[in-house]
């Protein structure tokens, strides 16, 4: 059942500066590939910087995947201003190559070697690309080059002191936290709605299947896309970014002792190869 939620809402119009102030910062991926649209087989381009220390462009898992960070922001238009001039840029200094405008990944060969992100010699370096490659050892390269936008945000404190009564950051951290998990439990209960009004990738390449058969009732395009006529967010789909071994750990969104714990446990937890 959906709670009700008109009380909260009644209380965010009688409070609006509560929430003004919320700072942002986005985090955009996205596939570097050829004119004709494969994965792009060259380094990370020198002239965007390296990508072991460049706070605003730099890898995700693969080399090829591009991952676009804005600072933390309280003005959106500022914000997305930021990140469209990181995107006008890296599109400057790409020469041929092209920036993948899809969730779902470009046309990938079954045998094609998808390069893991390479950060230098460092030790710090080297850890980075080696955690990738439990990444691929476990889900499988093609899994990791799904790219994403990650939406980070955090209440201004202002919310907190008008809605727990909070004085200070310090002294009401319990507050504060026990806030947050009641936000990500509404979130799972309500976040299917974002994809469902703004889901924009109801296609995939059928290289992605591998020739593997999928229940989906997939129509096909005469270019080789497999696509369903409804669908909005295919890379939410169990074809998509999952990972259906967490269903088994029991982490819960209660409390922050319980979440810590879980996690603990989820850790020390040896699983196999997910599929």
């Amino acid at each position: 059942m959906i709670p009700d939620v008109s009380q909260a809402l009644a209380w965010l119009e009688k409070h609006p500066e509560a929430v003004k102030g919320i700072c942002r910062g986005l985090e955009r991926e996205t596939l570097r590939v050829t004119p004709e649209g494969d994965l792009a087989t060259t380094g990370h381009p020198e002239s965007l910087g390296s990508a072991f220390t460049h706070k605003w462009i730099t890898t995700d898992f693969a080399e090829a995947l591009l991952e676009f960070i804005t600072p933390v922001d309280g003005d959106i238009d500022h914000m997305l201003t930021f990140l469209r001039d990181i995107h006008r840029h890296t599109a400057r200094e790409l020469g041929e190559e092209r920036m993948w405008p899809l969730s779902m990944p470009c046309y990938i060969d079954d045998g094609q070697n998808i390069e893991l992100a390479q950060y230098g010699s460092s030790n710090a370096g080297r850890f980075k690309t080696l955690y990738r490659e439990g990444l691929k050892n476990r889900y499988g390269a093609l899994m990791q080059t799904i790219s994403g936008v990650h939406y980070n945000f955090s209440l201004p404190m202002a919310f907190w002191q008008a809605k727990c009564g909070v004085q200070d950051a310090e002294s009401g951290k319990e507050a504060i936290s026990a806030g947050y998990f009641r936000l990500i439990r509404n979130y799972y209960r309500f976040g299917w709605v974002i994809p469902y009004l703004f889901g924009a990738s109801p296609a995939i390449c059928s290289s992605f299947l591998q020739g593997k058969e999928s229940a989906l009732p997939f129509e096909k395009t005469e270019c080789g896309m497999y696509y369903l006529p409804y669908a909005t967010s295919l890379r939410l789909s169990d074809l998509g970014y999952t990972n259906k071994s967490q269903s088994n750990l029991g982490i819960t969104f209660n409390d922050l002792n319980t979440y810590v714990d879980a996690l603990k446990r989820a850790i020390k937890n040896p699983v196999g190869r997910v599929r």
